[in-house]
């Protein structure tokens, strides 16, 4: 699919979810779509923001969604890669955005008015099903996600995040920080840093100056909780193909 502006051609979409489309629905979706690049820690939207854009991941780029604390702490709730959307999906119209939306790995995102999403689909019932169906994976990811910080262990989590955003990006490479990966889960840096180097004297990843290169894929998820795991399982029943391959 392309997307073309002003008479301009725009590069290839690869998003999973707007590949779920029929190709006349995708072709009139598209035609409102801006390519865009964005950087790692960009900020897509901030709690209070009044949403106007819906972001498409595309490619190997990945944004997360983060409950931002009282302190100003903000906490990973959600990763979405090329299987979804940040903005506007769950609700329908103009709606101030309850938590973050942040890029974690830079890359390439398709940016479409949220009133277009919105107008396709009241007039094409089958795209207010596709969307409506992303929405139902998209809480169940959120549910996993409370479900697995209040049970697993730091070590599991964050073998867990870490196959996650492997499973989204094409090479074995993931460029973030002890600091921010901590700050994701809501733990001290300490506890990160203990448990990558106990990853890395296990041959399962090597550490370099912030970036983070996996080395044994099944030896990570083998230590990794079942949380990404159960989430796939959903993505496959409610919208098979959607959820990004190993």
């Amino acid at each position: 699919m392309r997307v073309r502006a002003e008479g301009n051609a725009m590069e290839m979409v690869n998003n999973n979810l707007l590949r779920a489309l029929q190709s006349d629905d995708a072709a009139r979706l598209l035609a409102a779509c801006t390519m865009i690049d964005l950087a790692s820690g960009q900020m897509l939207f901030d709690p209070g923001d009044v949403i106007e854009q819906c972001y498409f991941p595309c490619d190997a780029a990945i944004a997360s969604f983060q409950v931002v604390t009282a302190d100003g702490e903000a906490i990973e709730t959600a990763l979405i890669g090329r299987e979804g959307a940040l903005g506007g999906i769950v609700s329908h119209g103009r709606l101030p955005a309850f938590a973050r939306a942040v890029v974690v790995q830079g890359g390439r995102f398709a940016k479409v008015p949220l009133v277009t999403l919105d107008g396709l689909k009241r007039d094409r019932p089958a795209v207010d099903r596709l969307f409506a169906r992303y929405a139902d994976c998209f809480i169940a990811q959120t549910f996993q996600s409370v479900a697995c910080n209040a049970l697993h262990s730091v070590e599991q989590r964050a073998a867990r995040w870490l196959c996650g955003t492997f499973d989204r990006t094409p090479g074995t490479v993931i460029r973030i920080t002890h600091e921010q990966l901590a700050a994701l889960l809501g733990v001290g840096r300490g506890y990160i840093s203990r448990g990558l180097q106990t990853f890395r004297q296990r041959g399962l990843i090597d550490l370099h100056r912030g970036s983070i290169r996996i080395t044994d894929e099944d030896g990570l998820r083998h230590l990794s909780c079942d949380c990404d795991a159960l989430v796939r399982q959903h993505f496959d029943r409610v919208l098979k193909g959607v959820y990004p391959e190993d």
